[in-house]
């Protein structure tokens, strides 16, 4: 090689080197470094989701949250649901992260969850679709509707289900109070009354549908609970298109019913645009937040208040008191006012929503990069607000673990609330835009059927069954109890 080659020869290496060596620097320089909350991201692709995910009786953290919490902190990074993730159990972030909904967050709900409730489902949407579907929820499940009606048809449904318990007869609870949700919203959204064949078809598809949904092996393989939601997703669907074209012909020929004008299918069909998909998937999503949810709360109030007979006493005397004042001005039905009225149940309710914690966590992701309390959360990252730890933190709420109705009453002179701020640190119902719109029904839901529950009965839990976390929160032996008639029964009215 001549001595002109090799000078360009070693002129070009260099002029490589160079560019490789400035070409790194820039991007080092360009990434940015993010301080990361402490964590490990456990094994690959799996991460620690099967850790996450590990059954674990509900009124507790787990194993697992409470170990990351005690050797990382309340926030942590970690691996899961197929990605990295930042979880939180501090109580500040989890409003920040639900308040900044749709500006710094977005709902992340995995894959699995979106085919089974529908890309339309309110629990998925974002933007100015979930906008409008959660308007229409509003519009249905509207304070002055509660007020002037709701408040009768929650009333009668509950009494449907605890007039027709015998005395000394032992039952599920779980199953009994999943009759009276289910039974409302199918007469609310399409008019269908409890006994008729297809109100049974279709509470028969979706206890399959609902399998799939918390399903925490989604796998679409034959007799998996999977494949069986989906299925009768397709079988719900047939039904409420039958009923969609038996409503379209009467709405045509004038003949629909004043009933009927007032539910929910033919609001939506006469006010909206929506497509049939769209209709179902919002059934689909207001079956899940006025059914679901809160049968499995008003089973939790029933399995709390035994182990505190002090609650049922003052609850019983609350609501005596109600009825014995409605009986001086010859009212029956329970109104909206009576509902105010029920200041402790609503104590026992914020409780047992506290304690029972029937939403575990909630998934979102962070759409720009985020910095809080010096930690930064990547765009693009999995975040999920652990609401449970918030409710069962002891920095937070005296004694977490302990069934005390008492806590929530208004701070007095001699200062018996723990906490001025107690009522910020619920968050059964989320938060921000994205807060559930069926909140004040599911109160309602609870305060009533617990109005009539402990007017006539007392009752025993049979055998051991406690509510575990799936994380989807459910008794395994679906709250057994045996029922004995109260000795002074006091039902503001029967069916």
């Amino acid at each position: 090689m001549s001595d002109s080659h090799l000078i360009t020869f070693c002129f070009l290496s260099c002029s490589i080197l160079a560019l490789i060596l400035i070409t790194f620097i820039f991007t080092r320089r360009k990434k940015p470094k993010f301080n990361l909350p402490p964590g490990q991201m456990g094994w690959p692709l799996l991460g620690e989701t099967i850790g996450y995910l590990n059954p674990y009786p509900a009124v507790t953290l787990g194993e697992f949250m409470e170990n990351h919490i005690a050797r990382y902190g309340k926030i942590y990074k970690s691996n899961l649901f197929g990605g990295p993730a930042i979880v939180s159990a501090d109580a500040g972030l989890n409003r920040f992260i639900l308040q900044n909904d749709g500006k710094l967050f977005e709902i992340s709900y995995p894959k699995s969850i979106r085919d089974i409730l529908g890309k339309w489902s309110m629990l998925v949407l974002v933007g100015d679709m979930h906008k409008e579907m959660r308007n229409i929820s509003l519009n249905f499940l509207s304070n002055a509707k509660l007020r002037t009606h709701l408040v009768k048809e929650v009333e009668r449904h509950a009494l449907l289900v605890i007039n027709s318990w015998n005395n000394n007869s032992t039952f599920s609870a779980l199953q009994e109070a999943k009759k009276f949700t289910f039974n409302f919203m199918a007469k609310r959204i399409m008019s269908l009354e409890p006994g008729n064949p297809e109100t049974g078809q279709l509470r028969r598809e979706y206890v399959s549908f609902m399998k799939g949904v918390v399903s925490t092996a989604p796998l679409n393989l034959p007799g998996t609970a999977y494949r069986k939601a989906l299925k009768s997703r397709g079988a719900v669907k047939k039904i409420i298109e039958g009923k969609m074209e038996e409503r379209n012909k009467r709405i045509q020929k004038g003949n629909a019913s004043l009933e009927e004008d007032h539910d929910l299918l033919s609001w939506v069909m006469t006010h909206t645009n929506l497509s049939n998909e769209q209709i179902l998937d919002l059934v689909l999503s207001l079956l899940f937040a006025g059914h679901e949810t809160s049968s499995v709360a008003i089973a939790l109030a029933i399995y709390f208040l035994p182990g505190c007979p002090r609650a049922i006493q003052q609850l019983r005397e609350e609501h005596v008191e109600i009825v014995t004042s409605k009986k001086q001005t010859g009212e029956v039905e329970l109104t909206w006012d009576d509902y105010k009225r029920m200041e402790f149940t609503h104590c026992v309710v914020n409780e047992t929503l506290r304690l029972g914690n029937v939403v575990r966590f909630i998934h979102r992701k962070a759409i720009k990069d985020v910095h809080y309390k010096g930690y930064d959360i990547p765009c693009g990252w999995k975040v999920l607000p652990v609401v449970s730890a918030v409710h069962l933190d002891p920095a937070l709420f005296d004694q977490p673990h302990q069934f005390n109705p008492w806590r929530w009453q208004d701070k007095n002179k001699s200062g018996s609330c723990e906490n001025a701020n107690v009522n910020m640190n619920l968050m059964a119902f989320g938060g921000g835009p994205r807060m559930c719109a069926g909140s004040e029904l599911g109160k309602l839901e609870m305060a009533v059927f617990i109005h009539h529950l402990i007017l006539n009965y007392n009752w025993e839990l049979v055998g051991e069954d406690q509510p575990i976390a799936y994380p989807y929160v459910d008794f395994p032996k679906a709250l057994p109890i045996k029922v004995q008639t109260h000795s002074s029964k006091h039902s503001s009215f029967s069916s």
